[in-house]
């Protein structure tokens, strides 16, 4: 099918606005992007996008999904107190819980605007069926292209670790298991839906076996390498204490530094750290509100953009950030730079390039996702930026400066996903399913 949008603001990101313009899609590509009338194009589905502003899609480059079910608890906790409180909880998971949860989330991601989304599920219990099928499983259905993280364990309580001994595994297992995985999954062809990362989860539940077996697997297998990353300075205290080094040392002594790495949160980044990312192109993750949810701290990200180090974002996981959406994101972005840096610290438009072609370059997809040009993936969100939000003479101000406008059409690869603000692609409820996945977790806590 040829859809042809028109009469819309159209900010490509990486190109000129274009007041009064269209976008030309063929099939899952864009095959055309300009000012005025757009062209003859047949028998084509037409929208007139008259009020609207169109954007790429909007990238989430850090998720845990099967959170959607504990949403709301140990509201005033460090992340290591969280952590300590929700792990026994998280040992309950199931396949179920797991694809209702996923289902869930994914469907929030794409009511706000998401067509890209990611996940880093490090929690395996023995004898819970699949819980990697079941997240894919759940994106097939949203229709969301979906880069999940085989995350891992290895370090208990016992072994100077975070999480309890009963949810960790084996290293080779691990290891093993992660191989078998990419080899199921992993699609690494231009329109991929679907793209594997290796995610051991973080330097206080893994041990540097597991980290460099990682690194190395991921690299003879071509594929990319995510963890979570000076999230906390206990995490800082916690290495200093046991490895000797701050968190951003330790990834560069395990060559975990590189232009196919990408970190979350990396709140507490030292002069250079910060300078190896850019020289190195190792990306990050950055989750405003769970960082602030948690009472982690503000990370540098202006001073990452400014060295040249790629960065994205993301919403991460439900528990430590309860329904926040991937758009609402933007602005977050913006005001926490802004209330420690300054009124120019972080603009509207580098907000929105954070939320879609930073958080592609994490993911090493910015030649097919992330900008509107003519050869890439169409994969876009129409906002209605008309009636009140008119006020807002710019549309991208309007965007991120404000609430997140009501999402008119989301299209990823050229197929409706969400249409006047409700999810088109599954029967399925996804508040329903995340009710169920709620429910199931928290009653088998009692």
């Amino acid at each position: 099918m040829t859809i042809v949008i028109e009469h819309a603001h159209v900010a490509p990101v990486g190109a000129p606005e274009i007041e009064d313009g269209y976008v030309v899609i063929e099939g899952d590509r864009i095959t055309a992007v300009g000012a005025g009338p757009a062209p003859d194009a047949g028998a084509a589905r037409r929208i007139d996008a008259t009020g609207c502003l169109v954007t790429p899609g909007l990238v989430n480059t850090h998720h845990h999904l099967y959170q959607w079910a504990t949403q709301g608890l140990y509201q005033d906790a460090t992340l290591f107190e969280w952590l300590t409180g929700l792990y026994e909880t998280w040992a309950r998971i199931d396949a179920e819980v797991v694809h209702d949860a996923a289902t869930a989330g994914l469907g929030w991601l794409a009511l706000s605007g998401c067509t890209t989304s990611t996940d880093h599920h490090y929690v395996f219990p023995q004898g819970r069926g699949d819980l990697f099928e079941a997240e894919v499983r759940a994106a097939r259905e949203v229709h969301v292209r979906f880069h999940p993280c085989r995350g891992s364990m290895d370090r208990g309580r016992s072994d100077g670790g975070l999480p309890p001994d009963e949810i960790v595994e084996d290293r080779e297992e691990i290891l093993a298991a992660t191989e078998e995985t990419i080899d199921a999954y992993h699609d690494p062809s231009f329109s991929s839906m679907l793209r594997v990362a290796v995610a051991p989860c973080s330097p206080f539940s893994v041990s540097e076996e597991l980290m460099t077996g990682a690194a190395a697997l991921a690299r003879r297998k071509g594929v990319r390498l995510h963890t979570h990353l000076a999230e906390t300075l206990d995490e800082e205290e916690h290495c200093r204490e046991q490895l000797g080094c701050t968190p951003g040392e330790y990834m560069d002594k395990l060559g975990w530094l590189g232009p196919d790495v990408w970190f979350a949160h990396c709140v507490h980044l030292h002069d250079a750290d910060i300078r190896r990312f850019a020289a190195t192109g190792t990306g990050t993750a950055h989750c405003p509100t769970s960082n602030g949810r948690l009472g982690a701290g503000i990370a540098r990200i202006g001073d990452l953009l400014a060295a040249g180090a790629p960065v994205g974002l993301g919403v991460d996981g439900a528990a430590s950030s309860e329904l926040t959406s991937l758009a609402g994101e933007l602005r977050q972005a913006m005001l926490f730079q802004r209330a420690v840096r300054g009124p120019g610290a972080l603009s509207a438009r580098q907000a929105l390039e954070l939320g879609t072609i930073g958080g592609a370059t994490c993911l090493g997809r910015q030649e097919e996702i992330g900008t509107l040009e003519p050869g890439k993936l169409a994969d876009l969100a129409v906002w209605r930026v008309d009636g009140y939000r008119a006020a807002v003479e710019d549309p991208v101000c309007a965007l991120v400066f404000g609430p997140v406008p009501p999402l008119d059409l989301l299209l990823v690869g050229g197929r409706t996903v969400v249409e006047r603000g409700e999810l088109r692609t599954t029967s399925a409820d996804p508040a329903s399913a995340g009710a169920r996945a709620r429910r199931r977790l928290l009653g088998s806590r009692s």
